[in-house]
C-alpha cells in the first residue's frame, strides 16, 4: 500500500482561497460548426486504436470494431469519441507521426459515416497529425504535452481553429515517473497553466481545456492533492478535463488491477464532478454517466 507524505501546514493554507472560487458552468466550445454547451458535465469515450494500451479492454484495432465501439459509447451518452493510436504508458513502444495517420484516418472515417455527428477528439502530440485528422473529420486536438513535445502544435491548433486540450505532464511518457517531484503540485501546476494558456491564446486557440495531467509526471499523492484541491483551477476560466479512468492512482491504492478499478474510477469521478469537472476522459461511459446524472440531482437539491 502507496504511503503518503506530509503536506506542508502552509501549502493547504496556500489554496484556501481558492475553496470559494465559482464554478463556472456556463462555457461553450466550437467543434465542427456546432457549438458544445458545456453547462452540463459531459463524458469523453476513449477508443484506443493500437494493440499497447494500459487496459486491454479498451483496445480497438479491426475498424469493424472500431465502429461498433463508436456507436456503443454513443448509444451510452457519450458526448465525444476520443481516438488514440499511441500509448503513453510508461515503457509503451513509441508510435511515429506516420504510422498514427496510417491507424487513425480509416477510424475517423468509419466512424463519422456510420455517425455523421459525432464529435471526434484525437489524442495525439504530433502537430502533423492534428492536421491529417482535422482533415479528416475530427474536431478536437487532446494533446498529453501541450505543445511542449512539438514546437509547430500550437501554431498548428491556432490555424486549424479548433479547440485544443491541453495536459500537464511533467518530462516525457519516457521519464515522468522517475521520481516526480514538486514543492507545491497545486501551485505548479496552476502556473503551467497560466502560461500555456497565454501561449495558447497567442497562437489563435480561442477555446482551450485544460487537464491536470493525473499519472503523468506525479506520485500518488500529487494526483491525491490535484484533485482535492480541483477547484483551484476554476480561476483558470477555462473549461476543466478529468482522465482517472482506470489508472494506477486507484488501482494501487486499492491492490488491484486496471480491470478491477470501474468502481474505484466511478469514485473519483464522482469527487471531481463535486469540485466543477466539465468534461470526464473515461473507459467505462454508462458509469460516467450514472454519475454526472447523479451529482446534478444532488446539485439542484435546496
Amino acid at each position: 500500500m502507496p504511503t503518503f507524505a506530509a503536506r506542508p501546514k502552509h501549502t493547504a493554507l496556500a489554496h484556501s482561497s481558492f475553496k470559494n472560487t465559482a464554478l463556472r458552468g456556463d462555457f461553450t466550445i466550437r467543434c465542427g460548426g456546432k457549438l458544445l454547451d458545456l453547462s452540463q458535465p459531459r463524458v469523453m469515450g476513449i477508443i484506443n486504436v493500437t494493440d499497447d494500451s494500459f487496459f486491454a479492454d479498451s483496445r480497438t484495432r479491426a475498424l469493424a470494431d472500431v465502429v461498433t465501439k463508436a456507436g456503443r459509447l454513443l448509444s451510452e451518452g457519450a458526448t465525444i469519441l476520443d481516438l488514440g493510436a499511441q500509448s503513453t504508458r510508461p515503457g509503451a513502444t513509441k508510435v511515429g507521426a506516420p504510422e498514427e495517420v496510417e491507424r487513425l484516418l480509416p477510424a475517423i472515417r468509419a466512424i463519422l459515416q456510420a455517425h455523421p455527428d459525432a464529435i471526434i477528439s484525437i489524442d495525439t502530440f504530433y502537430a502533423s497529425v492534428a492536421a491529417a485528422c482535422v482533415e479528416a473529420g475530427a474536431a478536437i486536438i487532446n494533446d498529453i504535452s501541450a505543445g511542449d513535445l512539438d514546437a509547430a502544435m500550437l501554431s498548428t491548433v491556432g490555424a486549424l481553429k479548433v479547440p485544443y486540450m491541453a495536459m500537464h505532464m511533467q518530462g516525457t511518457p519516457d521519464t515522468m515517473q522517475h521520481n516526480p517531484q514538486y514543492g507545491d503540485v497545486v501551485k505548479e501546476v496552476l502556473d503551467y497553466f497560466v502560461q500555456k494558456i497565454a501561449a495558447c491564446k497567442a497562437a489563435g486557440i480561442d477555446d482551450v481545456i485544460i487537464d491536470p495531467g493525473f499519472g503523468f509526471g506525479k506520485t500518488i499523492a500529487h494526483n491525491y492533492t490535484l484533485l482535492k484541491h480541483l477547484e483551484a483551477f476554476h480561476i483558470l476560466e477555462v473549461p476543466l478535463l478529468v482522465g482517472v479512468s482506470r489508472k494506477s492512482m486507484i488501482y494501487k491504492v486499492l491492490g488491484s488491477t486496471p480491470q478491477e478499478a470501474l468502481n474505484g474510477t466511478t469514485v473519483l469521478n464522482t469527487l471531481a464532478l463535486e469540485r466543477g469537472a466539465h468534461l470526464l476522459r473515461v473507459h467505462d461511459v454508462s458509469a460516467a454517466m450514472e454519475a454526472v446524472k447523479l451529482v446534478g440531482l444532488m446539485k439542484e437539491m435546496p
